[in-house]
């Protein structure tokens, strides 16, 4: 079984499986109002080499179009290089790695919430807009080094969702942002530049994102800050989202033997 696929298992197993005992584990589900998601936010130095280093446009194909088995975006070096020589803003697979995962004396691992509210009650379109999106204060991680925000991180956001059919998904903002649908690239905004849009259908894009009405997908958005000159990071969805922070592998295998551990509890009452 791949690390997506049991990252979508976990939820209904763990709650499946400890029904009738004492143990619970809550699992958030999205309200009528808003929804709320949780983002992990990586502080980085001014200093390293893929911040505050170029300033181009949208540069696509940075990433490889399937996330790694380790739920990650993976660097495409064969079209990047592993220098600045063939991409303006990134340095190659070993910076680039540094991003999304947490890497003592490199980066500063927070983690906060961001709520999208509906637009208009019962209209089940929800939106999340920060024109000065700055979740670090300017004493986090690095501090602000000298700017007037803390600039220079990333976010990651982990969601999953059940397809019901008819839902989009959109974004503005800078700088980087890939959203990847059920482990596949479905936006690409990569690059050092000014607020930027795309959107997805995913009725449109069901074919190539291996995905049909009633399966239970993931959702997963990454996010980079690597300039100083504003910040910006919306997104418009009627995809009903549910919180799903990202579990590393040691998680995911003590949550899993939880879970049978809570089956073969609930047989054994059942036959006492």
């Amino acid at each position: 079984m791949s690390f997506l696929g049991t990252k979508a298992l976990i939820p209904g197993l763990v709650a499946g499986a400890i029904a009738g005992t004492s143990l619970m584990i809550p699992v958030q589900s999205a309200s009528a109002a808003s929804i709320t998601v949780t983002a992990t936010i990586r502080d980085f130095s001014s200093a390293h080499a893929d911040f505050q280093q170029g300033i181009g446009a949208l540069e696509p194909g940075i990433v490889f179009s399937a996330l790694g088995v380790d739920g990650k975006p993976v660097y495409n070096a064969a079209l990047k290089g592993t220098t600045d020589a063939s991409s303006v803003t990134t340095n190659g697979t070993a910076n680039f790695n540094q991003w999304y995962n947490d890497t003592p004396g490199i980066n500063h691992t927070f983690t906060t919430s961001l709520v999208a509210t509906e637009t208009a009650p019962g209209s089940g379109v929800f939106s999340y807009t920060n024109g000065s999106y700055f979740p670090l204060s300017s004493t986090d991680g690095f501090g602000h080094e000298g700017n007037g925000s803390n600039f220079h991180f990333t976010t990651e956001i982990n969601t999953q969702f059940t397809y019901q059919g008819g839902e989009t998904f959109s974004f503005t903002g800078d700088d980087d942002v890939w959203v990847f649908i059920n482990g596949i690239l479905a936006i690409d905004l990569g690059g050092v530049h000014g607020p930027a849009s795309d959107s997805v259908s995913l009725d449109s894009a069901a074919a190539a994102l291996g995905i049909s009405t009633g399966g239970v997908y993931d959702l997963d958005i990454f996010h980079a800050e690597r300039q100083t000159t504003g910040s910006n990071f919306n997104f418009t969805t009627s995809i009903a989202l549910v919180d799903s922070p990202a579990i590393p592998e040691p998680g995911m295998l003590a949550l899993l033997a939880i879970g049978f551990g809570g089956i073969l509890i609930a047989q054994r009452r059942k036959t006492a």
